[in-house]
């Protein structure tokens, strides 16, 4: 699961990255038009600036000049002395002076750079007026223009502030010639240029406001994009969260189908997955590492569906083959959650569930720092879940002891820090006494029965009587009396009447004994013998009636004798044996 959830993780930083990086790129393209426009608005501006500059020039030279009143910011063109009749008088007041395109031009620049900022002049590498000079750059062009009788411009810095430099070739037309014949033009030649400098800090102010606003937008569109990638994120979560819960809730009714094969072992798993979280948690890790150490152990057994039934429900202790055969388990969970995808990274911790920290457990007999950390926080669990759970062959202990006994085997069994983390994380913990292999149900009486009933009877063996006196003492059974009952000349029946009507004869005895004590404990011993054990003293003599009906025309008898558990202090079959 954590593997997928990282995957998904992965996915939305990478799609968030690609999302920041292309919402980047589109600010820094937006911001770079919107600057880049504003080159081409000064560009527009500067070329209508010449076009408006060499119309009125044309329609000053159209006119062969203007006469205009002599003032001291229209003096007389000391450039123009050699024309005729530059200067007239119209009335005995007034004198008027002729100008030129050139000069009108210049007059009308000066008004306009004055006005709106916009510098302009004429200029010519041939000057008749050298208030025209022109400067670096305009001089390089001209040059150019000669050439190319092109246009020319560029973005440069006047007086430390930028500007988009624009020049423009003045071709001259036989109208110049009035004024510019002496210097040897001819018409159609280019004489210079009309240059235009616009200030470029209007339409940055205008390109930084258009890109704030683009900003702005970019930026809403790059939280709603945020916004939609982490919804998202969290249903492909709550998706694959789902997908999850449903699989293991298959799972987990696997397992559980699995413990109810055998009273005792259900809850086991839950128990084991209990007491490990808490154990992690007392070592501080983390929710996630918790979270895969719930679902290692809810997880641990599931392997044991490959066990046979006559192992895995076996009360007793199994015999080396058969620890042997029960031990695969841990290789077949391995197995079974290796191949789920989403169990992968659990696998290798059920896996080594049973290894023990000197090297002696199994399957891999890992020890030490070889054993995965949560395989070894579950090891102890298990341990501590069966030592405080009764068993048929084993009393539990308490809490407090096993609490010491894991102490106990601290650095050969189990790894020393887990066992301090588990003292205390395990110190408080609960245990239900009413965890037992004893069948209380119907079902659990039949399955029981596989082990410990008679075959022929239908009735409890002496194997469990066994168990039942020597655990009685731990308030595990809680009975209180015996009565034995002995069948005489048995044998003499059997001879007569073979061994199957002498079985049958068995089972028909034996289902008496049912019914005249229900919801206690019969068992047969020594062949042709029943031992009755009851939780209360049972008077036994008032059904000796019904029984005998049952013997007659046998040739078989029957005595009793009642025993007192705790004053004849029986604890065993040999201990009843005595008394016998």
């Amino acid at each position: 699961m954590s593997n997928r959830i990282h995957f998904i993780n992965k996915i939305t930083f990478i799609v968030i990255f690609m999302w920041t990086f292309i919402m980047s790129i589109a600010s820094f393209i937006l911001v770079y038009k919107n600057y880049e426009y504003a080159d081409v608005l000064a560009k527009n501006e500067a070329v209508v600036s010449v076009k408006k500059d060499l119309a009125y020039r044309r329609w000053v030279a159209s006119h062969g000049g203007v006469y205009v009143p002599i003032t001291k910011k229209t003096p007389p063109n000391p450039y123009l002395s050699h024309i005729p009749n530059r200067d007239v008088n119209t009335t005995a007041s007034q004198q008027l002076t002729l100008m030129n395109p050139a000069y009108t031009l210049s007059q009308m620049m000066s008004d306009y750079s004055e006005l709106y900022g916009i510098k302009g002049h004429i200029t010519s590498n041939i000057l008749m007026n050298p208030k025209n000079k022109p400067d670096e750059w305009e001089e390089k062009q001209l040059r150019k223009i000669e050439i190319t009788k092109k246009p020319a411009y560029v973005k440069a810095y006047i007086d430390g502030d930028e500007y988009f430099r624009y020049i423009s070739p003045l071709v001259t037309q036989k109208s110049c010639l009035k004024c510019h014949a002496f210097q040897g033009y001819k018409v159609g030649d280019i004489r210079g240029g009309v240059s235009v400098s616009i200030p470029m800090k209007k339409y940055y102010q205008e390109a930084l406001s258009l890109s704030m606003v683009n900003i702005v937008i970019i930026v809403i569109i790059y939280i709603l994009g945020l916004i939609l990638i982490l919804f998202g994120r969290i249903k492909s979560k709550e998706f694959l969260n789902n997908k999850i819960k449903d699989y293991e809730q298959h799972i987990f009714s696997l397992v559980s189908i699995i413990e109810k094969r055998d009273s005792y072992t259900a809850g086991h798993t839950q128990r084991v997955a209990d007491y490990s979280v808490e154990i992690a948690k007392e070592m501080g890790y983390d929710e996630e590492v918790i979270n895969d150490m719930y679902r290692a152990c809810m997880l641990h057994d599931i392997g044991k569906i490959s066990t046979p039934d006559s192992i895995l429900l076996k009360p007793g202790k199994l015999s080396e083959l058969e620890y042997e055969i029960i031990k695969e388990h841990v290789v077949i969970s391995y197995e079974l959650l290796s191949k789920v995808d989403i169990y992968k990274n659990i696998a290798e911790i059920v896996r080594h569930h049973h290894e023990h920290y000197d090297g002696s457990g199994y399957p891999k007999g890992l020890k030490g720092s070889e054993i995965p950390i949560l395989s070894q926080i579950m090891t102890v669990a298990d341990a501590f879940d069966a030592m405080t759970t009764n068993r048929i062959y084993k009393a539990r202990k308490s809490v407090e002891d096993a609490i010491i006994e894991l102490q106990e085997l601290s650095g050969k069994q189990f790894n020393e820090q887990i066992v301090k983390a588990a003292s205390q994380a395990l110190k408080e913990v609960e245990i239900k006494t009413t965890i037992t292999q004893r069948p209380k149900t119907k079902l659990e009486k039949e399955r029981f029965s596989y082990f410990y009933k008679d075959q022929v009877c239908d009735v409890y063996n002496s194997a469990y009587l066994e168990v039942v006196l020597t655990y009685n003492h731990m308030d595990e059974f809680n009975v209180k009396c015996i009565n034995a009952i002995y069948l005489h000349n048995f044998n003499q029946y059997n001879k007569k009447h073979g061994w199957i009507e002498g079985d049958k004869f068995l089972k028909k005895f034996a289902d008496s004994l049912l019914n005249i004590n229900d919801g206690d404990l019969i068992f047969r011993i020594h062949g042709d013998d029943f031992i009755l054990i009851n939780k209360t003293h049972f008077e036994f003599q008032e059904y000796m009636e019904e029984l005998n009906d049952v013997l007659e025309g046998s040739g078989i008898s029957m005595t009793y004798k009642h025993y007192d558990i705790e004053e004849d202090d029986i604890k065993s079959i040999k201990d009843l044996e005595k008394l016998l």
